[in-house]
């Protein structure tokens, strides 16, 4: 399942987040929120299965006592955290992972393929149109498919 779409949400008093209503159902099994590895100021909303495949394939070909391997272990799983959907299908989000974000009421959830990225609604405004024209660049300077 691939998460798509652009939802407009608030956070409650409590710091929690409901789930957009179509991907409820999808974590069912779990939550992983996590702070994402380029820096982005949002927090990862994902499925503990594709977590588990996205860190194990960043790792896949590092040696186990390499210094890039241990450093990207300690980003990968320190900066994750697991969680469980509510009754009322909603995830507290920990505060250290709003504080990376700059999180504030109003908050825009992003499907994002394999996870949901919860972004502060002015971040997302204001990064929206340079991740449109680096798009535009990307697939305007793609080579041809080996």
């Amino acid at each position: 399942m691939a998460f798509r779409g652009v939802f407009d949400h608030t956070l409650d008093s409590k710091n929690r987040l409901t789930v957009p209503r179509p991907y409820r159902n999808a974590f069912a099994q779990g939550v992983v929120l996590a702070i994402p590895p380029d820096g982005q100021p949002c927090v990862w909303v994902a499925r503990p299965e594709e977590y588990e495949a996205y860190t194990a394939s960043a790792l896949a070909e590092l040696s186990p006592l390499s210094a890039k391997r241990l450093e990207l272990e300690r980003f990968f799983f320190g900066n994750s955290h697991d969680a469980e959907l509510d009754a009322r299908e909603r995830v507290m989000l920990p505060a250290s992972m709003i504080e990376h974000a700059g999180l504030t009421k109003d908050v825009v959830v992003v499907g994002a393929g394999a996870r949901l990225e919860c972004w502060d609604r002015g971040a997302w405004t204001e990064y929206r149109p340079s991740l449109l024209s680096g798009a535009g660049e990307v697939t305007a300077n793609a080579g041809p498919v080996n």
